[in-house]
């Protein structure tokens, strides 16, 4: 679908906005579909990925409709020789991290917006170092509109080990230094 430079998104269709829950007074800010038809949508609260096939049609583990809140998306990146957007949630210590990818010819403005959701989500980000140049960073976040709880993270540097002694000690000593600078 080619896109007009001079429009900020492509149209999205209102089957598409049928199916997909938007929250109340929640609107479509930027859009893009992939190869395959899958639409990316993106509001002010999350990130929405619309496959439109109905259950019987999906591959094993698909998901019709899928909700990521902004402050849950880690990073988007765009890889233009492959035209591949892909995204990696913050997830959860001891999980494999959620990480969609997406053939699109052109993210348009949702790459952009993805971004800049992905950056006003983060309340404080702080480096701890535990030994030399390694070390982690404590992330603090909420959503953008900033009306619910700050959650936290931590995000480590290759080859540390979050479960060394010495790393959780200076993992709960950053935390603990951020959270009394946001004054909780």
């Amino acid at each position: 679908m080619p896109r007009n430079p001079l429009k900020r998104s492509v149209d999205v269709p209102a089957d598409v906005l049928g199916r997909v829950r938007l929250g109340r007074g929640e609107r479509v800010l930027a859009a893009a579909v992939t190869r395959d038809g899958t639409w990316l949508l993106g509001t002010r609260d999350a990130l929405l990925v619309e496959t439109g096939l109905p259950p019987a049609d999906m591959g094993a583990g698909r998901q019709e409709s899928v909700r990521i809140p902004w402050q849950q998306v880690e990073r988007a990146d765009w890889d233009r020789d492959t035209e591949k957007l892909t995204v990696l949630e913050v997830g959860k210590f001891g999980r494999i991290r959620p990480e969609y990818a997406f053939e699109v010819d052109d993210p348009g403005l949702v790459l952009d917006l993805i971004r800049e959701r992905v950056t006003a989500s983060v309340v404080l980000q702080r480096r701890v170092t535990v030994s030399g140049k390694k070390g982690l960073f404590v992330v603090a976040r909420r959503a953008p509109h900033g009306d619910s709880e700050i959650t936290w993270a931590y995000e480590f540097d290759r080859d540390v080990d979050p479960q060394d002694p010495t790393v959780m000690e200076a993992a709960r000593r950053g935390l603990e230094t951020a959270a009394e600078e946001l004054g909780l």
